[in-house]
């Protein structure tokens, strides 16, 4: 063995300087009858430890680089002298070194890193910038090791520092420096005797070392297909689940002697391991669920979907006191997530399936009556079916919730898990959704999101940590916490009621969504919908990005006070209010282009006569110069009148004021009521009815 041993000999912190540390190896080195010599040069002086080793050995095959400080803190005080000595230090070492591998056409390095390093750790993001810097090409690998030191020993109990022993991390080093290793650009965690390789995932590693036997680069070597066999990975995600493999082999080998497999990857593999069987899962029940709520917890869900005061077509949501106080028809999802949301999925024969990697795939509600605004609904969920489709398993679950032992909405919830596919199932259902029509959207509406739509929506049940943990949405891959889907849901489905339905959620009766993309709070939600009879096609996009968030969705609507609106009479039926229209349609004919300047507004009206609606009358005085027709608005009318024929008269003869037919609930008005004030005046300067 000929080592060239460098340690400045400073304490923890980077502080103080001493041979003893060098000294001490050196000497151990010579004792077995190896080459050694020492250096305390700071591995800023990278060219004064390489010519060291030039002046003694004449030439620089290896180096191993372990730089090490314990100095916890956080980003805002990274200390200057930690990048000194990780950052600056390695490069410097390496930059000295460099020409003279090159020139000898071999090299071999080793950084060193850490599990904080690796996975990131309070106080530590100085280390990790440090450690995971630099990629250098000439057979360049990086080790995180677990050992007893004199960095350890001060984090560590000192019975497990004595555990930790480096002749559990030396034979790696060694493989990697042999000439016949052509490992680069590799990580590799090691530590207890177990090596782990890394590429932001972990295989499962394999022990190489018995009870009371040495380790020796041949075990290694003999083993290394398996310590770099990504089959089964396993994806730790904090420096506890990465100890804890070591402390699991440390305890396994004291009682038994001989340890395989990594038993932290191998457990994880077998709960990841999917084990589909649907002949035995469709059909199984899941326990029900009761779900008890008031007023409170529908405005809650109301405001988490983007409802405002500033819009007053909202009140009748938000304010319990409004005479026509509703729940939004989406809040049906609420009650019927807990068997998601509990868990209650891993109950059931036949799904053994990994939960980490279930992703909510589509969406369908129907509603059998509007909603109530408060008591208790219990849900009752059924596996409907379950899907092959190759890189994952699709499960259908259906629920049906009841208030009391009537059948109030029913749900369900397509589900895909991830890698759970090829049992041999079927793979596809007879319930996909049609594409909506190949036309330009009928109507276009855009809404923002806010920054704390997530924070807010959660508050409704779902509180997976993903739409709230900075954290946790990184180890999804996602920069940001995201919004959930079925706020985005929400946000489409309210769209559409006020866009086709007046806002009222009675005309509302399912709802279909498959989810894409996610959205990131802040963000504005655009959602395209296409008026196909009854049925409103959807299509949802973030406006920023243009990118679809929600497809192959549509919402189903009941017609209108048992009418659609396209087959409402075209007759009068001898309706007085014929007349008074006409005239208003010559007047818009005469002045149209002066009254769309003043009024800037969509008025529409609803004529009904002994209770059933007879008539719809559309004043544009807001595109082009004006226009009346009779039948419903298209787009979405500002303003929405509903009345009585006789009624009606009675206002446009002056018999009846306006304000006391709207307050005795014979004039109806929907949509912003005061524009219905340029109304009247217009009607009053030109129309004199």
């Amino acid at each position: 063995q000929i080592s060239l041993m460098n340690d400045l000999g400073a304490d923890t912190k980077g502080g103080g300087k001493s041979s003893a540390a060098a000294d001490k190896v050196v000497e151990e080195i010579r004792a077995k009858g190896g080459k050694a010599v020492a250096n305390y040069d700071s591995v800023e002086d990278g060219e004064k430890l390489i010519q060291t080793a030039l002046d003694t050995f004449g030439r620089i095959g290896v180096y191993y680089i372990c730089t090490a400080m314990l100095w916890l803190s956080e980003l805002i005080l990274i200390s200057n002298l930690i990048q000194r000595v990780h950052l600056r230090g390695s490069f410097l070492v390496t930059r000295a070194a460099w020409n003279h591998m090159k020139n000898q056409k071999f090299g071999r390095i080793i950084m060193t890193a850490s599990a904080a390093g690796i996975y990131g750790n309070f106080g530590q993001a100085n280390y990790s910038a440090a450690k995971l810097g630099r990629k250098y090409n000439i057979h360049c690998n990086t080790i995180a090791p677990v050992a007893g030191s004199r960095l350890t020993e001060t984090v560590m109990p000192p019975d497990l520092v004595a555990s930790l022993k480096p002749e559990y991390v030396a034979p790696l080093v060694l493989w990697l420096c042999h000439d016949q290793c052509q490992e680069n650009g590799g990580l590799f965690e090691v530590g207890a005797g177990w090596i782990g390789k890394l590429r932001w995932e972990r295989s499962q590693g394999d022990i190489v070392r018995q009870k009371n036997q040495p380790m020796n680069p041949e075990a290694v070597r003999d083993q290394w297909e398996k310590i770099c066999d990504f089959t089964d990975a396993t994806k730790p995600t904090n420096i506890q689940e990465s100890l804890q493999s070591i402390v699991s082999v440390l305890s396994r080998v004291e009682s038994e002697g001989e340890v395989g497999a990594n038993p932290t990857a191998a457990a994880a593999s077998a709960t990841s391991t999917s084990g589909i069987n649907p002949a035995e899962a469709v059909g199984q029940k899941l326990p029900p669920s009761t779900f008890s709520f008031n007023h409170t917890q529908c405005i809650l869900y109301a405001l988490g979907v983007g409802m405002s005061t500033k819009d007053p077509d909202h009140l009748r949501f938000l304010y319990e006191g409004h005479p026509d106080f509703s729940c939004l028809p989406t809040f049906g999802v609420i009650p019927s997530q807990a068997a998601m949301m509990d868990g209650g999925l891993s109950s059931v024969p036949g799904l053994n399936i990994d939960f980490t990697q279930v992703l909510h795939g589509e969406q369908y509600l129907e509603l059998y009556k509007p909603l109530p605004t408060s008591g208790q609904l219990t849900s009752e969920a059924t596996i409907a079916d379950v899907l092959d489709k190759g890189s994952g398993a699709v499960i259908l679950l259906d629920v049906n919730t009841y208030s009391g032992n009537e059948l109030v909405c029913y749900n369900q919830f397509s589900v895909f898990v991830v890698g759970a596919g090829g049992f041999g199932g079927k793979r596809t259902s007879e319930k996909a959704p049609l594409p909506p029509p190949q036309r330009a959207p009928d109507a276009v509406v855009i809404d923002s999101t806010t920054r704390d739509q997530a924070a807010l929506y959660r508050l409704s049940g779902d509180w997976n940590p993903l739409h709230i943990d900075p954290s946790f949405a990184a180890m999804g891959g996602f920069k940001a916490p995201i919004l959930h889907g079925l706020c985005s849901f929400g946000f489409a489905a309210r769209h559409v009621l006020k866009q086709f339905a007046d806002n009222d959620p009675s005309r509302f009766k399912a709802i279909k969504v498959r989810f894409v993309k996610p959205v990131m709070p802040g963000q504005s939600l655009q959602t395209e919908m296409w008026k196909e009879g009854n049925r409103i096609h959807i299509q949802c996009k973030v406006k920023e990005t243009d990118a679809v968030v929600l497809s192959g969705a549509y919402v189903d609507l009941h017609a209108a006070s048992g009418a659609s609106p396209e087959n409402l009479p075209q007759g009068g039926g001898g309706l007085q209010s014929e007349l008074v229209f006409a005239e208003i349609g010559r007047r818009i004919k005469d002045l149209g282009s002066e009254l769309v300047k003043k009024v800037n507004a969509v008025f529409s009206w609803e004529i009904t006569k002994d209770g059933k609606n007879s008539a719809q009358w559309t004043i544009d005085l807001k595109n082009g110069s004006g226009s009346l027709h009779k039948g419903p608005y298209n787009g979405k009318a500002d303003v929405t009148f509903a009345v009585s024929d006789e009624d009606f008269m009675e206002v446009v003869q002056g018999k009846l004021n306006p304000q006391k037919a709207f307050f005795s609930g014979k004039l109806k008005v929907r949509g912003n009521i005061m524009l219905s004030q340029k109304l009247e005046v217009i009607l009053k300067d030109y129309a004199k009815l």
